[in-house]
């Protein structure tokens, strides 16, 4: 006669109910990220069905492949956020070199100007014997018969037909032409309001209005007008008209000519 077990609550059930919930546990532990290292000794009494992958180790490899990837790309960033600094340094360094150098270009050059100029101005200012290398052969003041005032109005370079004639500093010429007994003459108009006269010339070399510079030539010497022989007569004067006169050696040694 055979024994049929009674079912209840303390019915075991059937292996392969068992077996199929086990797995169905694991399924739903592997879907919810949870892993146990361990099993449990009921579920590891039981034969369980092989486990199965739940994508954990690629996971982690991707992972890993991930934060070497944002681990580059940051020190690459760095990197050229680093050459970047580098290059706005370089480029600023440049900049002020260059604007160093244009700075002392500028300052170079207004001081070459400013020499320039100092130089004109002294040169303009400078006065120059009427003739070079030439010696005084009458003086100022000398009496004779040959002038009609009784006396010399001026003093005498010696210097040969043809010498040039150059004008004693900067001014303007108010007179170039005959001037009777002057013969060809000029009469310059100084920057500082005197008037200096070249008599006896043989040709003239300016006009009236221009405007002459210190060692300009004016002229040539001759012996026109009334000589006994070729040479300059130099006067210095306080106006245009004869009779002005001052002594020209005290004028020209006034503003630095030694005769």
């Amino acid at each position: 006669m055979a024994f049929i077990r009674a079912t209840g609550k303390h019915r075991r059930a059937d292996r392969p109910a068992r077996t199929t919930r086990k797995v169905a546990g694991i399924a739903t532990l592997a879907a919810g990220g949870v892993v146990a290292s361990v099993a449990s000794p009921a579920l590891a009494a039981t034969d369980v069905a092989p486990a199965h992958d739940t994508g954990l180790q690629q996971a982690v490899v991707l992972g890993d492949e991930l934060a070497s990837h944002v681990a580059a790309q940051a020190d690459a960033q760095r990197a050229a956020a680093e050459s970047a600094a580098a290059q706005a340094k370089a480029e600023a360094l440049a900049k002020k070199q260059a604007d160093e150098a244009k700075r002392r270009a500028e300052a170079a050059h207004k001081a070459k100007v400013r020499a320039a100029r100092d130089a004109e101005r002294k040169r303009l200012n400078t006065f120059v014997a009427p003739v070079a290398d030439s010696y005084i052969s009458t003086g100022y003041k000398a009496s004779s018969s040959l002038w009609s005032s009784g006396s010399h109005t001026g003093i005498d370079f010696h210097a040969a037909s043809g010498t040039s004639v150059h004008a004693v500093g900067s001014g303007t010429v108010v007179e170039a032409g005959w001037g009777g007994s002057y013969g060809n003459n000029i009469v310059i108009k100084m920057n500082d309001g005197t008037y200096t006269q070249y008599g006896h010339l043989s040709s003239f070399a300016v006009s009236v209005g221009q405007h002459v510079t210190p060692g300009q030539q004016i002229a040539l010497s001759g012996a026109t007008g009334n000589v006994t022989g070729p040479h300059l007569h130099f006067e210095a004067r306080t106006g245009p008209d004869y009779g002005s006169d001052i002594d020209p050696i005290s004028y020209l040694r006034a503003h630095g000519v030694n005769v």
